[in-house]
């Protein structure tokens, strides 16, 4: 049987870290990931995963991911239930997570928040809204990995000689 999930996404909101009675520690997150197709509007949708790590990841998760961060994450699927205080049977699936990648530097990622808040303040918008692709653009540290960018620039044609190429 095979049970493997890879994920990159965003963590909505910082790493909530607690620790079990034995001591050991745990972090609970939620990484927004982005679909690979648009709606019917154009516009990308995401889906909003629910993750739990253990022990000393917990811990470094903790302490160096913030909402906002970039994040890769290897696990595995899990469902557990219990019964909740009105006596019905509650099922919750998560991703248990194995492994963890910061996938941006923190500059990049105190830069980008910074980016966003000022987004927000001047659009008086108080929501957590992504900020204009444009002004991410600008930055000249940070690849755009638009699923929708050329990557090979404005040129419709790539100079490769046959030389070049392994097949």
């Amino acid at each position: 049987m095979i049970n493997n999930v890879v994920l990159v996404g965003r963590l909505t909101k910082d790493p909530e870290l607690r620790f079990t009675s034995n001591g050991s520690a745990v972090a609970t997150f939620t990484l927004a990931v982005n679909r690979n197709f648009t709606n019917q509007s154009g516009e990308r949708e995401a889906d909003f995963i629910n993750c739990v790590i253990w022990r000393k990841p917990a811990e470094t998760l903790a302490n160096y991911a913030r909402k906002g961060t970039l994040l890769g994450v290897t696990g595995r699927i899990q469902t557990r239930n219990y019964e909740n205080q009105q006596g019905q049977r509650v099922y919750v699936t998560e991703v248990v997570c194995e492994n963890f990648q910061l996938l941006e530097s923190r500059s990049s990622s105190e830069r980008r928040q910074q980016q966003s808040n000022d987004y927000n303040q001047f659009s008086g918008n108080a929501s957590n809204q992504s900020f204009d692709k444009s002004a991410n653009s600008s930055s000249n540290e940070t690849p755009n990995f638009d699923r929708d960018a050329n990557p090979f620039g404005n040129s419709s044609q790539v100079d490769i000689s046959d030389d070049d190429l392994p097949f």
